[in-house]
C-alpha cells in the first residue's frame, strides 16, 4: 500500500476509520523514515491518527519498525539496565528523575535515560544535565560505555535516531504532538529488560502497556507521571501500572505508602528554561545532602522506584532507605563528581550502524 491508501483508511472519519493491521503500521512507519512521503501525506497521516488515536496494535507496530533502523546500544544484559524516557519536559516543577537517576546508579543501578529537548516553552532534560557538567551529546557508542562503565548516561535521540527526533520536531508545525511521541519513549535503546515510563493523556495509560507486553517487555513501570514524566509525585497519590512478565497490575501509591511524609507542590517547584543554571544548583545540594524536607523527599521517592525497577530493592518501600543511604552517605555526590570528572569531551556525532544517514533522507519532514 502507498501512503495516501493509509490516510484514506484511517482519516475517513470516526465511525468510518479503521485500524492498521500491525503489518500495514509497520509499512506506513517505513514509508515515513525513509522519506517516500509528501508533506502533505506526512501532516495528513500523522492528524488522521491523532484523531483516530492508535491502537495498541499500531502502537507496538510503529515502535518495532522504527527499532529496525538503529541497532541496540552494546550494553552488557547482566547489569539490568532500567530504559528511562524523558520526552515531555518541564513547565513547574524540576528534574526529579536527573537527581533520582544519579542516586539510583549511586545505588547500584544502570540507567539510560533518553530524550529530546525540542518541546516549545518547556524546559527539556539535557540542559540541567549540562549545567551539572554531564554530557547530553555523547554519541551512541559512547553512551553504551558510560552506562556500563559508570551506571547512568543520557542519550539524545536525534543522535540515535536522527528521523524520529525529526518527526517530534514538527509539533512546532503542526501545533500538536504525534504519535512518535509515545513511539520515543517506548524505543528503549538499550532494549533494556526493565523500563519506566510516564504520560499524561489518560486514554495512553493502559494502552502503553500493553504495546509494551507486545513489544515482549517483562518489566515495567507506566505513571501517570508528574507533568508527564516518568516521576512518582511526592504531593499527590500517582497512579501505576506495573508490567509483570503476562501481568499488568494496576496501582495507586502515595509518599505514606513507602515511608516518607506528603509533600506539596511548592517543593517540586521548578524553574523557567532560562534559569536551568539554578535548577542544577539545586539538584547538586540534594545530591552532596545539603537539602533536607520535600524536594529531597521527592528525589528519594523516585530513587527509590529506579532501585525497584533496577532489580536493586524488592519493592518502592524497600528502596527509600537505600536511597537515603546512598544521599547521607555521601554515595550520590561521589557519583555526581565521577560523571562530570571522567566525562569524555564530546566529538563528531553520528547514528553508527544505523540503515541512515543524518540528513540524507526524511528530507520531507
Amino acid at each position: 500500500m502507498a501512503m495516501h491508501e493509509f490516510i484514506a483508511k484511517v482519516g475517513k472519519g470516526q465511525k468510518a476509520s479503521k485500524d492498521l493491521t500491525w503489518d500495514e503500521a509497520k509499512q506506513a512507519m517505513r514509508l515515513l523514515i525513509e522519506g517516500q512521503a509528501t508533506p502533505a501525506q506526512v501532516g495528513g497521516f500523522l492528524l488522521a491518527m491523532r484523531i483516530k488515536m492508535e491502537s495498541v496494535a499500531e502502537l507496538a507496530a510503529f515502535t518495532a519498525a522504527a527499532r529496525e533502523y538503529v541497532p541496540a546500544l552494546d550494553i552488557p544484559r547482566r547489569l539490568h539496565i532500567v530504559d528511562l524516557p524523558t520526552y515531555a519536559g518541564k513547565q513547574d516543577t524540576f528534574h526529579a528523575s536527573v537527581g533520582a537517576a544519579i542516586v539510583a546508579a549511586a545505588g547500584g543501578a544502570s540507567i539510560l535515560m533518553h530524550g529530546h529537548d525540542g518541546i516549545p516553552d518547556r524546559a527539556g532534560t539535557a540542559a540541567v544535565l549540562t549545567k551539572l557538567g554531564i554530557p547530553a551529546d555523547l554519541d551512541p557508542k559512547r553512551v553504551a560505555g558510560e552506562v556500563a562503565t559508570k551506571g547512568f548516561a543520557y542519550l539524545d535521540i536525534a543522535l540515535y535516531h536522527p528521523p524520529i527526533a525529526r518527526f517530534l520536531d514538527l509539533r512546532r508545525e503542526l501545533g500538536v504532538r504525534n504519535f512518535f511521541h509515545p513511539v520515543a519513549k517506548l524505543l528503549n535503546p538499550a532494549r533494556a529488560p526493565a523500563q519506566v515510563i510516564g504520560l499524561t493523556h489518560p486514554p495512553y495509560f493502559e494502552k502503553t502497556a500493553e504495546a509494551l507486553r507486545m513489544l515482549g517487555c517483562r518489566r515495567a513501570l507506566v505513571l501517570r507521571g508528574v507533568e508527564g514524566d516518568p516521576e512518582l509525585s511526592i504531593a499527590a497519590v500517582t497512579k501505576l501500572l506495573e508490567v509483570n512478565d503476562e501481568r499488568v497490575i494496576p496501582l495507586a501509591l502515595q509518599p505514606k505508602d513507602v515511608g516518607l511524609p506528603l509533600g506539596t507542590f511548592r517543593d517540586m517547584a521548578g524553574f523557567p528554561r532560562a534559569q536551568a543554571d539554578q535548577e542544577a544548583a539545586l539538584i547538586r545540594r540534594i545530591l552532596h545532602n545539603q537539602v533536607r524536607g520535600g524536594p529531597r523527599d521527592w528525589v528519594t521517592l523516585n530513587a527509590a522506584m529506579l532501585l525497584y525497577a533496577a532489580g536493586k530493592a524488592s519493592s518502592i518501600s524497600a528502596g527509600v532507605p537505600l536511597a537515603q543511604q546512598t544521599l547521607d552517605s555521601g554515595a550520590a555526590a561521589r557519583k555526581l563528581d565521577d560523571l562530570v570528572a571522567s566525562a569524555e569531551p564530546a566529538g563528531t556525532v553520528h547514528a553508527a550502524g544505523s540503515r541512515f544517514q543524518q540528513g540524507s533522507e526524511g528530507s520531507h519532514t
